[in-house]
Protein backbone atom coordinates (compact mmCIF):
# COMPACT_ATOMS: atom_id res chain seq x y z
CA UNK A 1 0.00 0.00 0.00
CA UNK A 2 2.23 2.79 1.57
CA UNK A 3 5.13 1.05 -1.29
CA UNK A 4 2.54 2.80 -4.25
CA UNK A 5 3.44 6.04 -2.68
CA UNK A 6 6.40 8.08 -3.87
CA UNK A 7 7.14 11.96 -2.13
CA UNK A 8 9.95 14.29 -3.09
CA UNK A 9 10.46 16.54 0.11
CA UNK A 10 12.67 19.46 1.49
CA UNK A 11 13.57 19.45 5.11
CA UNK A 12 11.67 22.30 7.18
CA UNK A 13 9.05 22.74 4.44
CA UNK A 14 6.01 23.22 6.36
CA UNK A 15 3.73 21.38 2.87
CA UNK A 16 6.08 18.92 2.75
CA UNK A 17 6.11 17.97 6.61
CA UNK A 18 2.33 18.20 6.54
CA UNK A 19 1.77 15.10 4.17
CA UNK A 20 4.68 13.11 5.93
CA UNK A 21 3.32 13.21 9.34
CA UNK A 22 -0.23 13.00 7.90
CA UNK A 23 1.58 9.22 6.90
CA UNK A 24 2.73 8.73 10.11
CA UNK A 25 -0.83 8.94 11.26
CA UNK A 26 -2.67 6.88 8.61
CA UNK A 27 0.02 4.44 9.19
CA UNK A 28 1.34 4.20 6.15
CA UNK A 29 5.20 3.93 6.79
CA UNK A 30 7.41 2.36 4.52
CA UNK A 31 6.65 5.07 1.52
CA UNK A 32 9.62 5.53 -0.92
CA UNK A 33 10.64 9.01 -0.71
CA UNK A 34 13.73 11.17 -1.51
CA UNK A 35 15.18 14.87 0.24
CA UNK A 36 16.35 17.21 -2.49
CA UNK A 37 18.60 20.11 -1.81
CA UNK A 38 17.10 23.11 -2.41
CA UNK A 39 19.91 24.78 -2.41
CA UNK A 40 21.39 22.93 -5.33
CA UNK A 41 18.36 23.50 -7.31
CA UNK A 42 17.13 19.74 -7.24
CA UNK A 43 13.48 20.69 -7.22
CA UNK A 44 13.57 21.57 -10.41
CA UNK A 45 15.13 18.66 -11.64
CA UNK A 46 13.01 16.72 -14.10
CA UNK A 47 12.46 14.20 -11.69
CA UNK A 48 10.70 16.36 -9.45
CA UNK A 49 8.98 18.45 -12.86
CA UNK A 50 7.75 15.10 -14.06
CA UNK A 51 5.68 15.05 -10.86
CA UNK A 52 5.29 18.86 -9.86
CA UNK A 53 5.51 20.84 -13.42
CA UNK A 54 5.84 23.53 -10.59
CA UNK A 55 8.70 22.51 -10.23
CA UNK A 56 7.79 22.89 -6.46
CA UNK A 57 7.53 20.45 -3.28
CA UNK A 58 6.02 18.63 -2.19
CA UNK A 59 5.83 16.50 -5.40
CA UNK A 60 3.59 13.43 -3.80
CA UNK A 61 2.60 10.46 -5.89
CA UNK A 62 0.09 7.46 -4.71
CA UNK A 63 -0.01 4.57 -7.50
CA UNK A 64 -0.97 7.10 -10.65
CA UNK A 65 -2.75 9.23 -8.49
CA UNK A 66 -0.48 12.90 -8.17
CA UNK A 67 -1.32 15.46 -5.70
CA UNK A 68 0.91 17.88 -4.92
CA UNK A 69 -0.89 20.45 -2.82
CA UNK A 70 0.22 19.46 0.57
CA UNK A 71 -4.05 19.95 1.89
CA UNK A 72 -5.42 18.40 -0.75
CA UNK A 73 -3.07 15.42 -0.28
CA UNK A 74 -3.35 15.10 3.67
CA UNK A 75 -7.26 14.71 2.82
CA UNK A 76 -6.65 12.43 0.18
CA UNK A 77 -4.67 10.35 2.36
CA UNK A 78 -7.84 10.55 5.58
CA UNK A 79 -10.44 9.51 3.04
CA UNK A 80 -8.18 6.59 1.22
CA UNK A 81 -7.47 5.51 4.72
CA UNK A 82 -10.23 6.61 7.11
CA UNK A 83 -10.18 3.34 9.01
CA UNK A 84 -6.50 3.01 9.15
CA UNK A 85 -4.48 4.50 11.61
CA UNK A 86 -5.94 7.48 13.73
CA UNK A 87 -8.68 9.61 12.61
CA UNK A 88 -7.99 13.50 11.45
CA UNK A 89 -11.36 13.98 10.69
CA UNK A 90 -14.21 13.96 13.39
CA UNK A 91 -17.38 12.45 12.40
CA UNK A 92 -19.31 14.42 15.22
CA UNK A 93 -21.33 18.24 13.12
CA UNK A 94 -19.53 20.63 15.86
CA UNK A 95 -16.12 18.75 15.74
CA UNK A 96 -16.13 18.58 12.03
CA UNK A 97 -16.94 21.88 10.99
CA UNK A 98 -14.30 23.41 13.66
CA UNK A 99 -11.67 21.12 12.19
CA UNK A 100 -12.39 22.00 9.10
CA UNK A 101 -12.39 25.45 9.74
CA UNK A 102 -8.96 25.32 11.31
CA UNK A 103 -7.28 23.55 8.64
CA UNK A 104 -8.04 25.93 6.02
CA UNK A 105 -7.38 28.59 8.56
CA UNK A 106 -3.92 27.26 8.72
CA UNK A 107 -2.92 28.20 5.51
CA UNK A 108 -3.37 32.17 6.80
CA UNK A 109 -0.91 31.60 9.07
CA UNK A 110 1.82 30.13 7.34
CA UNK A 111 1.70 32.91 4.26
CA UNK A 112 1.68 35.76 6.46
CA UNK A 113 5.01 34.27 8.07
CA UNK A 114 5.89 33.47 4.36
CA UNK A 115 5.64 36.84 3.79
CA UNK A 116 7.66 38.21 6.33
CA UNK A 117 10.05 35.43 5.45
CA UNK A 118 10.31 36.46 1.73
CA UNK A 119 10.60 40.17 2.16
CA UNK A 120 13.32 39.66 4.29
CA UNK A 121 15.66 37.50 2.25
CA UNK A 122 14.24 38.03 -1.10
CA UNK A 123 13.56 41.77 -1.47
CA UNK A 124 17.01 43.86 -2.36
CA UNK A 125 18.35 46.46 0.95
CA UNK A 126 17.68 49.34 -1.39
CA UNK A 127 14.40 48.47 -2.46
CA UNK A 128 12.72 47.73 1.28
CA UNK A 129 10.43 50.42 3.06
CA UNK A 130 10.07 50.53 6.95
CA UNK A 131 6.57 51.31 6.93
CA UNK A 132 6.25 47.85 4.71
CA UNK A 133 8.27 45.75 6.53
CA UNK A 134 6.36 46.76 9.72
CA UNK A 135 3.22 46.12 8.14
CA UNK A 136 3.99 42.91 7.17
CA UNK A 137 5.07 41.92 10.99
CA UNK A 138 2.07 43.45 12.43
CA UNK A 139 -0.32 41.45 10.25
CA UNK A 140 1.84 38.38 11.37
CA UNK A 141 1.55 39.15 14.59
CA UNK A 142 -1.90 39.53 14.69
CA UNK A 143 -2.47 36.55 12.92
CA UNK A 144 -0.43 34.41 15.37
CA UNK A 145 -2.20 36.36 18.11
CA UNK A 146 -5.55 35.25 16.45
CA UNK A 147 -4.28 31.63 16.92
CA UNK A 148 -2.94 32.18 20.36
CA UNK A 149 -6.84 33.21 21.42
CA UNK A 150 -7.86 29.53 19.40
CA UNK A 151 -5.89 27.73 22.47
CA UNK A 152 -7.46 29.83 24.88
CA UNK A 153 -11.10 28.84 23.80
CA UNK A 154 -10.83 25.46 22.56
CA UNK A 155 -7.04 23.80 23.45
CA UNK A 156 -5.51 21.71 24.04
CA UNK A 157 -5.38 20.90 20.52
CA UNK A 158 -5.84 23.52 18.04
CA UNK A 159 -9.30 22.51 17.19
CA UNK A 160 -10.47 20.73 20.49
CA UNK A 161 -9.43 17.93 22.61
CA UNK A 162 -8.44 15.53 20.11
CA UNK A 163 -5.74 15.70 17.80
CA UNK A 164 -6.73 16.18 13.95
CA UNK A 165 -5.79 17.55 10.49
CA UNK A 166 -6.03 20.91 11.86
CA UNK A 167 -2.34 20.09 13.76
CA UNK A 168 -1.11 18.31 11.05
CA UNK A 169 -1.39 21.33 9.05
CA UNK A 170 -0.94 24.32 11.31
CA UNK A 171 1.92 22.91 13.66
CA UNK A 172 4.57 22.43 10.89
CA UNK A 173 4.19 26.70 10.52
CA UNK A 174 4.14 27.14 13.97
CA UNK A 175 7.32 25.13 14.49
CA UNK A 176 9.04 26.93 11.50
CA UNK A 177 8.25 30.20 12.91
CA UNK A 178 9.82 28.86 16.51
CA UNK A 179 12.63 28.27 14.75
CA UNK A 180 12.89 31.20 12.79
CA UNK A 181 13.19 33.70 15.77
CA UNK A 182 9.04 34.09 16.80
CA UNK A 183 8.67 34.30 20.92
CA UNK A 184 7.28 31.74 22.28
CA UNK A 185 7.10 34.33 25.82
CA UNK A 186 5.17 36.28 23.71
CA UNK A 187 2.62 33.31 22.86
CA UNK A 188 2.75 30.97 25.85
CA UNK A 189 -0.44 29.09 24.79
CA UNK A 190 1.18 28.57 21.36
CA UNK A 191 4.46 27.68 23.26
CA UNK A 192 2.73 24.81 25.94
CA UNK A 193 0.94 23.28 22.53
CA UNK A 194 4.47 23.05 20.35
CA UNK A 195 6.42 21.74 23.40
CA UNK A 196 3.81 18.58 23.67
CA UNK A 197 3.17 18.18 20.66
CA UNK A 198 6.73 17.96 19.32
CA UNK A 199 6.90 14.94 20.79
CA UNK A 200 3.69 13.28 19.24
CA UNK A 201 5.68 9.93 17.26
CA UNK A 202 4.58 11.31 14.00
CA UNK A 203 5.79 14.60 14.63
CA UNK A 204 8.93 13.07 16.32
CA UNK A 205 9.90 10.72 13.07
CA UNK A 206 9.60 13.29 10.42
CA UNK A 207 11.22 16.52 12.54
CA UNK A 208 13.03 18.00 10.20
CA UNK A 209 17.18 16.28 9.97
CA UNK A 210 18.68 19.68 9.54
CA UNK A 211 17.40 21.26 12.52
CA UNK A 212 19.03 19.20 14.21
CA UNK A 213 22.59 19.56 13.14
CA UNK A 214 22.44 23.55 12.40
CA UNK A 215 21.73 26.15 14.83
CA UNK A 216 18.85 28.29 14.61
CA UNK A 217 19.96 31.45 12.32
CA UNK A 218 21.71 34.06 14.61
CA UNK A 219 19.81 36.37 13.19
CA UNK A 220 16.11 35.52 12.56
CA UNK A 221 13.65 36.52 10.08
CA UNK A 222 10.74 36.51 12.95
CA UNK A 223 12.49 38.18 15.72
CA UNK A 224 10.09 40.95 16.24
CA UNK A 225 6.67 38.98 16.01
Amino acid sequence: MAKDMFLLWASGSPPCWRIMIALEEKNLQGYQHKLLSMAKGEHKSKETLDINPRGQVPAFRHGTNVINESGAACMYLENQFKSQGNPLIPSAQAEQALVYQRTFEAFNAHQKMVDVIMYTFRVPAEEKHEATEKRLKETATTEFKTWEGHLEKTGPYIAGKNFSMADVVFFPTLALAFRLGMSQKRYPNLGVYHGFLKDRPSIKATWPPHWTQEPPMKDPPLKDL
